[in-house]
């Protein structure tokens, strides 16, 4: 997704060259409108995302409840070599952090792959999220007669005159 962002970064610069050069050209034929959406925010209020987040967390709740299950079990493995590692036999001892490495092993290993595929999953949703938002983007253009549309992930002013986030995040919400 990081890459997205980059192309998407790069080609709004892009975009705000050509309508830096083409602006002075054309101020004489007509006004010019232009409008921003903030993407962020898009993937993060509008209802499609704030669904596809709870669809994940649903999806994802027995994995990570096994992945705390498996932390109680390793603080309780690790608080019992700790009071009795002292008066156990050194092989009753070895066998228990053997056991503990095994255990922390395999926490780390589903911790990881946790991670990775709850990012897959939320690349996604984002993606299906993205495109329609594209398309209400689109549309909003074309209803509205807008010149250029730019979307980013931030930015350090923007006029709300030109912000129509808000009106891409209720057009999803009515999706």
């Amino acid at each position: 997704m990081k890459e997205i962002t980059q192309y998407q970064q790069i080609l709004t610069a892009a975009c705000m060259v050509i309508a830096s050069i083409a602006i002075p050209c054309t101020l004489n034929a007509a006004e010019i409108k232009i409008g921003i959406v903030n993407t962020e925010r898009v993937l993060i209020e509008s209802a499609p995302a704030v669904r596809a987040q709870k669809k994940i967390e649903k999806e994802f709740l027995p994995r990570d409840q096994e992945l705390k299950k498996m932390t109680s079990q390793i603080k309780v493995l690790q608080e019992q070599l700790e009071k009795e590692g002292t008066s156990l036999q050194e092989i009753d001892r070895r066998g228990k952090e053997r056991e503990l490495a095994n255990l922390n092993r395999e926490f780390q290993r589903a911790q990881r792959q946790l991670r990775e595929d709850l990012s897959l999953r939320q690349n996604d949703e984002f993606a299906v999220i993205q495109v329609n938002a594209s398309k209400i983007i689109q549309s909003i253009a074309e209803a509205e007669k807008y010149d250029l549309i730019l979307q980013l992930q931030d930015s350090v002013y923007r006029s709300q005159r030109i912000d129509i986030t808000d009106k891409v995040i209720k057009a999803l919400a009515d999706k």
